[in-house]
């Protein structure tokens, strides 16, 4: 068993540094925000040593938010090998500076759309983007607070936001239904750059974990599904600056702000769970379908970050359909009616359902939408 060593000497110089600007982001960012006024998150950053407060805090609000954990440099580097795959498809424009990440907006696409997951791929077989789950302050922390060897969920995502199109900002939502196994699965969620205001970020609705899986239905965005309870004033938020890191139980609904501006934001989502409990097979595959671990790995320099859970020998829980089985099953029902809502859910059962049938009606209905989106005067 290995535990790392404590972080507040570490971070200590970066809240120096970091304090002053924060507090500006964050008078900023409450104004910025108009008629919602969001309560701001909890900073966890001066208890990130203190096991049993960590546990406390994500016991009760169901998240943790922590300054400067992960390097600057790290994050730098990692963020100009993605917008150097982003220039080449098109992604920024070529004629800004590329640290900038003005997007293209002629070249808009989200997942799970073909021209986005082509241009995924290639950021996907980064050794660097795999490598930063495994950082020591990340995996310090999990083993801290949850007092045993922690298991990196393989299948790490990253997220690529075009700003300017915010109908497909991603709705509320809970991570338990696309990675169960257990729901004590914590998420971390960082970008690459300093989030100002006009990028949007992430909200949590604080406490919202205690109540099990909420009911849901189809929307644009993420995951093509939003919880359907507004959660009242449970909402906080904060800006982010680069190395910040937020993480949440797989049961707290969380959801996207609005990109916009002219900024592409660019962040990732890792996942971590103890050993001794089940994980889902489909939290050990790649985040792109059909892709293999070996075409991900192809080119590496190095194997310390390849299959590295094998040895664990974990128990492997079913996944449950049911919940995306709803989905689609409303999905379908909506599109046929015509709500364009649906067209997310659509794209993701072209994309990964097993049914061919299902897969073809689906198609069909979103041709359809298209058609009728098509047909509206401009």
């Amino acid at each position: 068993m290995v535990f790392f060593t404590p972080l507040g000497v570490l971070l200590s110089h970066t809240r120096l540094i970091k304090e002053f600007d924060a507090r500006c982001y964050t008078t900023l960012w409450i104004l910025t925000a108009g008629e919602k006024q969001l309560k701001p998150f909890l900073d966890s950053t001066d208890v990130v040593d203190e096991r049993s407060e960590l546990l406390r805090r994500i016991q009760r609000d169901g998240y943790l938010f922590i300054r400067g954990l992960l390097p600057n440099d790290e994050l730098e580097r990692l963020r100009m090998q993605l917008l150097e795959i982003a220039l080449e498809a098109g992604w920024v424009k070529a004629d800004t500076r590329l640290e900038d990440a003005i997007a293209d907006l002629s070249g808009f696409c989200l997942e799970p759309e073909p021209n986005y997951m082509s241009v995924y791929h290639k950021m996907y077989k980064l050794q660097s983007f795999h490598a930063l789950q495994h950082h020591p302050n990340l995996i310090g922390l999990f083993e801290r607070m949850l007092g045993e060897p922690v298991m990196v969920h393989p299948r790490i995502i990253g997220r690529t936001i075009f700003p300017q199109h915010e109908a497909y900002t991603t709705p509320p939502h809970q991570d338990f239904i696309s990675i169960q196994g257990t729901p004590d699965t914590y998420s971390t969620w960082f970008p690459f750059t300093d989030v100002t205001p006009e990028m949007g970020g992430l909200q949590i609705a604080a406490g919202s974990h205690k109540s099990g899986v909420y009911n849901f239905r189809p929307a644009l965005g993420s995951g093509g599904l939003e919880v359907t309870d507004s959660l009242g004033d449970s909402w906080v938020n904060s800006p982010f600056k680069q190395g910040d890191v937020l993480i949440f139980h797989s049961m707290t609904v969380h959801k996207g702000i609005a990109c916009k501006g002219h900024r592409l934001r660019m962040s990732m989502d890792a996942r971590y769970q103890k050993r001794s409990v089940p994980i889902a097979p489909d939290s050990l595959k790649p985040h792109i379908n059909p892709v293999t671990w070996e075409e991900v790995y192809a080119g590496w320099l190095k194997d310390n970050f390849q299959y590295y859970w094998r040895p664990y020998n974990m128990a492997i829980k079913p996944y449950d359909s049911r919940y995306f089985d709803k989905r689609d099953k409303l999905a379908l029902e909506m599109a046929v009616q015509g709500d364009a809502r649906s067209r997310s859910a659509l794209q993701r059962i072209i994309a990964r359902d097993s049914n061919q049938a299902k897969r073809s009606q689906a198609q069909q209905l979103l041709e359809m939408l298209d058609a009728a989106a098509n047909s509206k005067p401009s």
